[in-house]
């Protein structure tokens, strides 16, 4: 009746259940850290987009620069008066998963004329 109160092995089977748990929060850290860069990316593309369409420079001139700074985006764009605002969003991948359908999002206005 020994081996009923052998504690061997106990911790590689608590290990094995609780290691896809850990597995799983680190990588939900990960998504999340990379939702937070992605906004600071949009927040910065939506400003580069008021003031380069502000000033009156070409569409192309404001794709190229959002295409290098974010890759696949949606840019919309309004004259409010003596401002020009820029919508622009994007959507947040997670690796191998794909967008989920969250999507990053940000609006700016600058002066339009360059003011």
């Amino acid at each position: 009746m020994r081996w009923l109160r052998d504690d061997r092995g106990t911790v590689t089977a608590e290990f094995a259940v609780a290691l896809p748990a850990v597995l799983l929060v680190l990588m939900l850290a990960v998504a999340a850290l990379q939702g937070a860069a992605l906004q600071v990316r949009v927040v910065d593309a939506a400003a580069v987009a008021a003031r380069t369409l502000a000033r009156g420079e070409a569409g192309g001139d404001v794709e190229g620069r959002l295409h290098q700074l974010l890759g696949e985006y949606s840019l919309g764009t309004v004259n409010d008066g003596d401002f020009v605002c820029a919508t622009v969003s994007a959507p947040i991948r997670f690796g191998a998963f794909g967008s989920a359908g969250f999507e990053a999002s940000a609006r700016s206005c600058a002066l339009a004329g360059g003011k």
